[in-house]
């Protein structure tokens, strides 16, 4: 996409998020790449449902504006989230665009300790895999770049506790589906809690077809065997082949030290 298409691009998010109640006055926070040094970003102190393309601002990776101020932005600064925006291009090459938002269900259940990691709905599954929750940190701080660098490189979505939510993606356009998804699984998880909570969680050899489908999309991440297996009691793939290496390993060890003696 051109730079152009990029701005109206984030331009269509930040009003689809505020349409949808996923931010409130200028909250939230939305970015692109534009190659590898430099993002397009979101001012801050602007309401994201009603900006206009050249209102953006062009940063490069140290978080410094590199854009010539124009009319319509020499009076505004980049998103007073910058810093976690750059955390998540930083360790990660295949991240595009990334969406910060304040979706109104997800943070409800983060404040009343709802754990979002489990195998309850099929899509979420797939589509996010396991959504941990960062410890709270202070609102557009270093903190929150903090809470998040642990968790970015094998997560697409995460909630920051009383606080919010992160997601990214190849695109910022993607990224902003991600926090549809996210959303919307946290709006069908609160009405299973008001209806005396689920029984049971999705049966593991079902699970397993779903991480299939996810392998298959291309949308696995690292980490995911293990996490799958602590949270859903699927068979972690990666320990069993581990397993069976060392146990090779001894038998040919073994035989070793017999023709020895």
């Amino acid at each position: 996409m051109t730079e152009k298409e990029l701005r109206e691009q984030i331009c269509l998010i930040g009003q689809l998020m505020h349409r949808q109640g996923y931010i409130d006055g200028a909250s939230g926070n939305i970015s692109t790449r534009l190659d590898s040094q430099h993002i397009l970003a979101t001012p801050s102190g602007l309401a994201k449902g009603f900006m206009t393309p050249d209102q953006l601002i062009i940063v490069d990776m140290n978080g410094d504006r590199i854009d010539e101020p124009t009319p319509a932005n020499a009076h505004l600064r980049p998103t007073s989230e910058l810093l976690m925006h750059l955390e998540c291009y930083k360790q990660r090459s295949d991240v595009q665009g990334v969406v910060h938002a304040h979706p109104p269900t997800a943070v409800a259940l983060t404040i009343a300790g709802y754990d979002f990691q489990r195998c309850l709905i099929p899509e979420v599954v797939v589509i996010l895999g396991i959504v941990p929750t960062a410890p709270y940190s202070t609102p557009a701080s270093a903190e929150n770049r903090v809470a998040i660098s642990q968790l970015i490189t094998q997560h697409d979505a995460i909630l920051l506790a009383y606080h919010g939510s992160l997601t990214v993606a190849k695109s910022a356009w993607d990224a902003y589906l991600r926090l549809e998804s996210l959303e919307h699984a946290a709006k069908i998880l609160y009405m299973v809690e008001q209806l005396g909570g689920h029984k049971s969680p999705i049966e593991p050899h079902q699970v397993e077809k779903l991480i299939a489908m996810r392998e298959k999309l291309g949308l696995a991440r690292p980490g995911d065997a293990e996490r799958f297996a602590v949270v859903c009691g699927v068979a972690n793939r990666n320990l069993e082949v581990h397993e069976d290496l060392e146990q090779q390993i001894r038998l040919i060890v073994r035989e070793a030290v017999r023709e020895l003696l």
